[in-house]
């Protein structure tokens, strides 16, 4: 079939080898093994959900692009990254509402691109869920012992407790995470308000570009300092403003009214992170200056205090820094389970993986994941190398989106669509364009952290195909949307008369 659907995919309740069951029972039991909790939540939840993914990059982590950029140049970076997003946002509402499944970005490229697409797809964005919440993990343990909690002097204990207290909460259930994660975001939210207010008060537009000139750069000058090719280095930073908001479609089998409410969601979302990249970037620049915040871990507190002593306000933005790493901690995680929930339903990943519990979540695509990034905390302690190698899984899934988008807009023209993309295919091949250069800009910043994905990526790639791409799950729901397609087309092509 023309999306490399194949006599070898089995239905639900085959044996190992893959032959295919005769009845509709097999495939009934295996799925309803495999159900999440529909209606969970509604637009307001679930743009919540799109700002916890992102919230704890605007307290940390961005400002590191200063040392590579400069003020200008993370600018230009910045804005180009925020019209990556928006474009992809926008392209993934039209496809979340014609295909609101678990599979999110998969399920897209699954349709759009075939199997190979969508698991290439699938994997790239299950490595940017796993390492993220690994790494903020490690940032939530500098925290507390920055802020001299509970008497701790190393970071594992911290972790230990992240991962099994909201892994905990999320096993609770569905409706139950999305409300404290909503709760949590919205302090850090408030927050970040206050800090500008805050900040805004020790403005001077002349700290933006008080790094020191590199004139031997290209193009360099006081707003470039290291000249054009910094704004490129800058790409993956000015990125840390909105990593993760693409991940909203995740939640597509657990909304209500899908087809409306992901796409609400998602530009609402889009909208707050976009104002919220621009005022706390500008005002904590302004307050301190470009150089002295350019190498701080908490960029924030930092441009208050001014070098003095700890304030009310500074203390207070320091706590609040922890509610929004533990936002996204928390989201990450979630995005992360539905990610190999939908894989390993479709049999892409060891099928025992998206088996869920009596009250509907997927406990082992929780606890695994879960086990997993507690090692790496533990065994690594080095969040920014692993939150890197989340940043190129991220930009290899945004082109594979992008692409998806423009697939399935030119081989299916007349598909029945809720919500269209505004300027098409011209939105998605600008996400297209950026996200390529997003990806070349990885080598340029972390280059071990790229080949670490690669090496990762190559094996799951192996996997794939000597194994799982023999064994996938027929009725799996982004299988049956993809098998559905190539039938239509299949239909349309007989129909159609031969030429004299």
């Amino acid at each position: 079939m023309a999306d490399g659907t194949d006599s070898r995919i089995a239905t639900p309740s085959a044996p190992p080898g893959g032959a295919p069951s005769t009845g509709p029972s097999g495939e009934d039991a295996y799925l309803e093994r495999r159900t999440l909790r529909r209606g969970s939540a509604g637009w307001l939840l679930l743009t919540g959900l799109g700002v916890a993914y992102v919230v704890s990059g605007d307290y940390a982590g961005w400002n590191f692009g200063l040392a590579e950029a400069g003020f200008g140049g993370l600018a230009v970076a910045a804005a180009l990254m925020g019209l990556m997003y928006t474009c992809l946002v926008f392209s993934q509402a039209e496809m979340a509402a014609v295909l609101p499944t678990a599979g999110g970005g998969y399920g897209f490229a699954r349709r759009a691109l075939g199997r190979w697409g969508g698991f290439l797809t699938g994997t790239a964005i299950l490595i940017e869920y796993m390492l993220a919440p690994a790494a903020i993990a490690v940032f939530i343990g500098d925290y507390v012992q920055s802020l001299h909690l509970f008497g701790l002097r190393a970071g594992w204990p911290v972790y230990l407790a992240c991962f099994a207290i909201f892994i905990g909460i999320h096993l609770w259930g569905v409706g139950e995470a999305l409300r404290f994660s909503f709760i949590v975001t919205g302090i850090a939210v408030a927050a970040l308000i206050i800090f500008v207010l805050g900040a805004l008060r020790h403005f001077d537009a002349d700290r933006l570009n008080d790094i020191p000139v590199h004139a031997s750069a290209f193009g360099a000058n006081s707003w470039l300092p290291f000249g054009v090719l910094g704004i490129w280095a800058a790409f993956p930073f000015g990125m840390w403003f909105f990593l993760g908001v693409e991940g909203v479609p995740l939640a597509a089998e657990e909304t209500k009214d899908p087809a409306r409410s992901l796409p609400r969601a998602m530009a609402l979302s889009m909208g707050i992170l976009l104002v919220l990249a621009v005022l706390t970037f500008i005002a904590t620049t302004g307050a301190r200056g470009a150089a002295a915040v350019q190498a701080e871990g908490n960029p924030l507190v930092a441009a208050l205090e001014g070098g003095g002593e700890p304030t009310l306000l500074s203390r207070f933005v320091n706590y609040a820094g922890l509610a929004g790493l533990v936002a996204s901690f928390f989201s990450l995680i979630y995005a992360g389970s539905r990610q190999l929930f939908a894989l390993s339903r479709a049999g892409y990943l060891p099928r025992f993986l998206s088996l869920t519990s009596r009250r509907k979540a997927p406990y082992l695509g929780l606890l695994v994941p879960g086990a997993v990034g507690f090692a790496l905390a533990a065994g690594t302690g080095d969040g920014a190398r692993m939150l890197n190698v989340a940043v190129f899984g991220a930009t290899i899934s945004y082109a594979l989106m992008a692409l998806s988008h423009i697939a399935l807009r030119r081989r299916e023209p007349d598909l029945p669509r809720v919500y269209r993309t505004p300027g098409g295919v011209v939105t998605s091949s600008i996400a297209l364009v950026l996200a390529c250069a997003a990806l070349a800009a990885t080598f340029l910043v972390d280059r071990e952290a790229a080949f670490i994905a690669l090496g990762v990526y190559g094996v799951a790639i192996a996997y794939f195909a000597f194994y799982s791409r023999h064994r996938l799950v027929a009725s799996a729901p982004e299988e049956e949307f993809a098998a559905l397609a190539a039938a239509e087309a299949e239909l349309e092509r007989d129909a159609t008369p031969p030429r004299p």
